[in-house]
C-alpha cells in the first residue's frame, strides 16, 4: 500500500492540491523533533494518569503525583498508553481551535500539511454541521467522525476517529475553559486496537502548551469508554512506540507552521 500512497518520502499529492496556497507547507522539510524526546524512543515509561483518573490530566495535577508527561508505556492491566507535551511559540488557543475542524474539510492537502510523511487523509463525517456558522469553533468536533488514513508506524492504516464532547468523554465540564486546560479535542479512535485520546492546550510563555494523552485498549461500549482490550492480553509495547513516533513528529511539525496557516487562511473555511 505504501508504493500506492507514497511519492518518495512524502504522501502523493495531486495537481489540484499542487495549486492550492498552502501547498508550500507540504514541500516544507518536517521540523525537526527534539533530540531528549527522541531519547525516549527506547525508554518504556511506566506510569500514566489512570483513564478513570484522567480529569487529573485536565487539571495538570497528573504532573504533580509523578505521572509520565512525555513517553510511551503498557500499564499493569496491558493497556497501552502515549504522552507527549508540545510547546508551540507563536500559537494561541484560537488558533488550535480553528486547526481541528479546519483539516477534516475541502482539500485532503490539509491533512497532509500536518505531516507530509504519514498523513493522507481526514475527512469529516457531518461537513454540514462543521462548516455551520453557527456553530462555535470549540464545538466543531464533538459528535463528528473523521475518517482518517495515516501510517503510525506499521504502514498506512484506516482510522475512524470519533469526536466527542467532554461530558460525554467522561470528563468534568468545569474544568475546561481554564487553568491548564484552556481548549480540548477528545476522541474514541476505532482501528485494529480501540484506543481513546485527549488533546488539551493552553496559554504558556509566547504561545500554548499542547498535551496529549493516548490509553491504548479503550473502546466506546453501550455509550461510555470502558476497557475493550481482553483480560490476559497486552498492548504490545512497540505499537505504543509506534504511535509516541508519530506523536512528537505531527505535533511538532504543527507548532512550526500553524501561525501561518492560520493567518492566511482562518478566512477560508
Amino acid at each position: 500500500m505504501s508504493r500506492i500512497l507514497k511519492y518518495g518520502e512524502k504522501a502523493a499529492v495531486t495537481k489540484e492540491e499542487r495549486a492550492l496556497p498552502y501547498f508550500k507547507y507540504f514541500e516544507r522539510d518536517m521540523a525537526p523533533v527534539p533530540a531528549e524526546k527522541l531519547a525516549l524512543l527506547d525508554k518504556v515509561q511506566h506510569r500514566v494518569v489512570p483513564f478513570d483518573k484522567k480529569n487529573l490530566f485536565l487539571t495538570g495535577e497528573d504532573e504533580a503525583e509523578g505521572y509520565c508527561q512525555t513517553g510511551y508505556g503498557v500499564s499493569p492491566d496491558g493497556t497501552g498508553f502515549v504522552a507527549n507535551r508540545t510547546y508551540m511559540p507563536g500559537v494561541t488557543v484560537d488558533m488550535m481551535d480553528w486547526w481541528f475542524p479546519w483539516h477534516s474539510v475541502g482539500s485532503d492537502l490539509r491533512y497532509k500539511i500536518w505531516d507530509p510523511k504519514d498523513h493522507y487523509f481526514a475527512r469529516a463525517d457531518r461537513t454540514a454541521y462543521v462548516l455551520d456558522p453557527r456553530v462555535p469553533m470549540k464545538e466543531k468536533t464533538w459528535g463528528v467522525d473523521h475518517y482518517i488514513m495515516e501510517d503510525t508506524g506499521a504502514g498506512p492504516e484506516f482510522l475512524q476517529l470519533c469526536f466527542k464532547r467532554p461530558s460525554d468523554f467522561g470528563y468534568d465540564e468545569s474544568l475546561v475553559g481554564k487553568g491548564k486546560c484552556a481548549s480540548l479535542v477528545c476522541a474514541i479512535g476505532k482501528s485494529r486496537i480501540a484506543a481513546a485520546m485527549t488533546h488539551k492546550w493552553y496559554p504558556y510563555k509566547e504561545g500554548i502548551l499542547f498535551c496529549s494523552r493516548f490509553w491504548i485498549g479503550f473502546g466506546w461500549v453501550d455509550g461510555r469508554i470502558e476497557k475493550t482490550l481482553p483480560e490476559g492480553a497486552e498492548i504490545p509495547a512497540k505499537a505504543a512506540r509506534g504511535l509516541y513516533h508519530h506523536s512528537i513528529e505531527e505535533f511538532t511539525n504543527l507548532a512550526a507552521i500553524l501561525p501561518d496557516v492560520y493567518r492566511e487562511n482562518r478566512d477560508n473555511f
